[in-house]
């Protein structure tokens, strides 16, 4: 499951707030419940850990440790049950100054289901789980030939990793008569069929084993693609995942780009085809409707306050402040706030645009 580029700003923002604090001792508190876990257990290990604190032996950090544990287990008596995806909660004595006391206690449902139960006390939170979660773990291949010409990459998230690139030996127009022609052409066709093995091979190389692929999407101008794909080159291991072949104009780095723009039917549900698309419409009515949209952060704030506004893009470029102060606008009048990466061509567009869009519920004239 890949996050939206607004769950990832809401987790990044957790995090970051959590990173800046350090016990002076190992008394800050930890807790990771797993979906479906019975709140109740969690709740008794803790009045538990409370009793084992009661032996350490610095009388701060036991009062501090317990302390902690108290705040932790009132807060998670507030809760009916676990939520969907589990809940993890940070406790701790977070004063700047020794012997002062500062506590606070932090609680969020992680936006993938939690499948790790932790229960630690550390100079420091326990965030590494939460970090992994932003990192994108489904990844695509893409293949973009011709019988000149290979590259590989993949499609992490919303960008493109290129991996490799291939030259074949097929001989350029040669114009010959009588024998040579035709020794000329099984050169030509030989030297082909070492670029597809050869291709072949890097592919096998690259995908067979790899961890989160989802699929590979091969294209490139003309019929090579499809002679590589249907001929005796590629294992039947990673022939099975391949999951499109797209007609390109291009190969080389442009024809990765074209890849990813002609793969939108396969990659419908990942978030880099939504935020295209949206982007894209915005985009559009821009040109042919302008009394629908409105850009710059000056235009877009004024339709948000006058409640017109039905999307609101955002460029992830923009700061944290800037980006919680759309989002507290746009809650009371119902606009959904969609944060938009600059990982995409439509995504630098916005950004280059002034990093502020919107598309609002109906035409205002202004």
């Amino acid at each position: 499951m890949s996050l939206t580029e607004a769950q990832k700003f809401h987790l990044k923002k957790f995090i970051k707030e959590l990173e800046k604090f350090r016990g002076r001792h190992t008394e800050l508190v930890s807790v990771y419940i797993p979906q479906d876990y019975d709140m109740n257990k969690i709740i008794n290990h803790l009045a538990q850990e409370q009793g084992t604190a009661s032996n350490i032996k610095s009388s701060a950090t036991r009062k501090n440790v317990t302390d902690a544990l108290e705040r932790m287990i009132q807060h998670l008596r507030l809760f009916k049950r676990t939520p969907p995806n589990g809940l993890v909660v940070f406790s701790g004595n977070v004063a700047e100054r020794e012997g002062q006391q500062d506590f606070k206690v932090w609680s969020i449902e992680p936006p993938i289901p939690l499948k790790t139960r932790i229960y630690r006390c550390d100079k420091e939170f326990v965030l590494d789980i939460l970090r992994d979660m932003l990192e994108a773990k489904e990844v695509y291949g893409l293949v973009v030939m011709d019988r000149r010409d290979a590259n590989i990459a993949l499609l992490k998230g919303k960008t493109i990793i290129p991996l490799l690139k291939t030259h074949s030996e097929v001989p350029g127009k040669f114009k010959a008569g009588g024998q040579s022609a035709m020794r000329f052409a099984r050169q030509i066709e030989g030297a082909a069929k070492d670029h597809y093995k050869k291709v072949a091979e890097y592919m096998k190389e690259t995908f067979l084993n790899m961890e989160g692929l989802k699929g590979i999407i091969v294209g490139g101008p003309g019929p090579t693609k499809y002679d590589l794909v249907e001929g005796d080159f590629i294992t039947n291991e990673v022939k099975k995942k391949i999951i499109g072949i797209k007609d390109l104009s291009y190969t080389g780095e442009f024809g990765l780009e074209e890849l990813l723009e002609k793969s939108g039917d396969v990659l419908a549900q990942e978030d880099v085809m939504e935020e295209k698309k949206i982007v894209g419409r915005f985009l559009e009515m821009l040109a042919t409707k302008q009394n629908m949209v409105a850009y710059g952060e000056a235009d877009v704030m004024n339709k948000l306050k006058m409640g017109v506004v039905d999307k609101v893009l955002l460029s992830e470029d923009l700061s944290d402040e800037k980006i919680e102060e759309f989002e507290n606008l746009a809650k009371p009048v119902g606009s959904e706030i969609i944060i938009i990466s600059t990982q995409t061509r439509e995504g630098a567009q916005l950004r280059d645009l002034g990093k502020f869009a919107a598309i609002l519920r109906y035409e205002v004239h202004t």
